[in-house]
């Protein structure tokens, strides 16, 4: 019995001891804020956290770009600064780890990566924020932009060279005439990149096409019509390339002609709303990745250079600007530090069928020419519309209400029928039942009006010179201007 007791305050000793132990030494710890860091080509600083229960310091950190607040630390909470010191000029994505590692045996590391500056800064002399003429908010200012119809100013300022796909360029005269029509906002398609820099190796824009632009949207403010001004198609360069091989070139370009076109158009009041792109081809939440980042630098680019730019409107483009792919992959809009200051655009030729097959029938589908409720034809029942009639853009425009509910306009940014015309189509493919083709597209132009109406968007009808003569501000389709006005009662 004495050797047992003996025994058992000896186990009762050891673990107390081990007790003491495991409290005056607990689990080791170490974590980072982040896993990695990417800082933009203009560099600039961020902060990380270390958390630890022990002493720690990082390894390697001496990369010539990059420099640390600290190196080293006790047990506790530590906020790291970290700076990049200088533009990236390398032409090419920099990167380094950082091993961050403790004496209780744990390590981590951190990836810091900085994008090439692949062009200079055209922020040159940004100036202080200016509230004047910006007081509306994007709700605000749609419900000013719809109290009258919307159009483009469609193959114009896009072309290689201005007006030659229409034989016509744009005058302040023709302003005035399609403001007597009722119109109160324009979508201005303008290339920038394609044909207009001055010196390509330095995205530098033409001075003279600045200020050809500029005098166009100045004619628009100064007779109170609302206009947005975009990048379209540009051959491409952003809209064809939303991936990763070609997202540092991409962002760098959007940041160069931003920073030149916004600082241009500064002075401008809150009738110049800036919209980004024009139909970025984006299938899939990696790509939705990365036009987020491409729209994200354009509005700090705007941002950036001050003045009413500071609180201007802007335009973003869901992917594809197609209402089913942004409703399933734009979950979010592109970060803005100005609050209330976005909407969003998407595009609608829905049947394309009807809408964009005009000269022929296409691999991927056959050419309609007659469309709606007690349109379709006896006489050609081949051409009659098998999808894409009025269930069809109550459902895709349908889409996009829920944004309008959440206080994020919604621009249908382009939207039109054609009239099979010998002006638009070759003789063999003119419709037999005029009749019904010719009120087929003026129900499609009234109907899809009215149901965008219905769901929020603000419509802007593509003319490209079909129902409008710019050249001598007349109007060719009385019918189809008509039409679209219907649809706005």
């Amino acid at each position: 019995m004495k050797y047992s007791f003996k025994i058992l305050i000896y186990l009762i000793t050891v673990i107390s001891l081990f007790s003491c132990k495991k409290t005056k030494n607990p689990a080791p710890q170490l974590t980072v804020s982040v896993p990695t860091i990417n800082f933009t080509g203009d560099g600039g600083s961020q902060d990380i956290t270390v958390a630890v229960n022990a002493d720690w310091s990082i390894e390697n950190p001496a990369y010539s770009w990059l420099q640390l607040s600290t190196t080293s630390g006790q047990s506790g909470s530590t906020v790291i600064h970290l700076t990049t010191l200088s533009q990236n000029a390398t032409g090419a994505k920099r990167s380094g780890i950082l091993f961050i590692s403790s004496s209780n045996g744990q390590a981590r590391r951190l990836i810091v990566s900085q994008a090439p500056t692949i062009y200079q800064s055209y922020n040159t002399f940004p100036i202080a924020p200016d509230m004047t003429g910006m007081s509306s908010n994007a709700v605000q200012l749609a419900a000013k932009m719809s109290t009258g119809m919307g159009i483009n100013f469609g193959n114009t300022m896009e072309s290689p060279v201005e007006g030659e796909w229409v034989n016509s360029k744009i005058t302040e005269s023709y302003i005035k005439f399609v403001k007597s029509l009722g119109v109160k906002a324009v979508r201005l398609p303008c290339n920038w990149v394609w044909t207009h820099l001055s010196d390509k190796s330095k995205a530098k824009i033409d001075p003279a096409w600045l200020a050809r632009v500029k005098e166009v949207v100045g004619w628009c403010v100064a007779n109170d019509v609302y206009v947005i001004l975009n990048a379209h198609g540009d051959s491409g360069w952003l809209e064809n390339n939303v991936n990763a091989l070609k997202q540092d070139s991409v962002n760098a370009m959007q940041k160069a002609i931003w920073e030149q076109i916004a600082t241009t158009m500064r002075d401008f009041d809150e009738h110049l709303i800036f919209a980004g792109a024009n139909e970025p081809a984006v299938d899939n939440a990696g790509q939705m990745a990365i036009l987020m980042g491409y729209h994200e630098t354009f509005i700090k680019a705007v941002r950036s250079t001050g003045g009413r730019n500071s609180n201007r409107v802007l335009v973003v483009q869901g992917p594809s600007t197609d209402s089913y792919k942004t409703s399933d992959l734009m979950t979010t809009m592109p970060h803005d530090l100005v609050p209330n200051r976005l909407m969003l655009e998407v595009h609608s030729y829905t049947p394309s069928t009807f809408n964009l097959l005009t000269d022929g029938d296409a691999s991927w589908g056959k050419m309609a020419y007659y469309w709606g409720a007690g349109n379709h034809s006896t006489i050609e029942p081949d051409r009659n519309a098998t999808f894409g009639e009025e269930d069809a853009l109550i459902a895709e425009y349908g889409q996009m209400k829920k944004f309008v509910d959440k206080g994020i306009p919604v621009v249908l940014g382009e939207y039109a029928s054609w009239r099979r015309t010998p002006a638009v189509t070759k003789s063999e493919y003119l419709p037999k039942d005029m009749d019904k083709h010719n009120k087929s597209v003026d129900d499609w132009a009234t109907f899809a009006t009215k149901t965008a109406k219905a769901n929020g968007l603000m419509p802007f009808w593509w003319e490209i010179g079909f129902s409008l003569d710019r050249a001598n501000n007349a109007v060719k389709d009385q019918r189809m201007i008509d039409a679209i006005k219907l649809g706005y009662k």
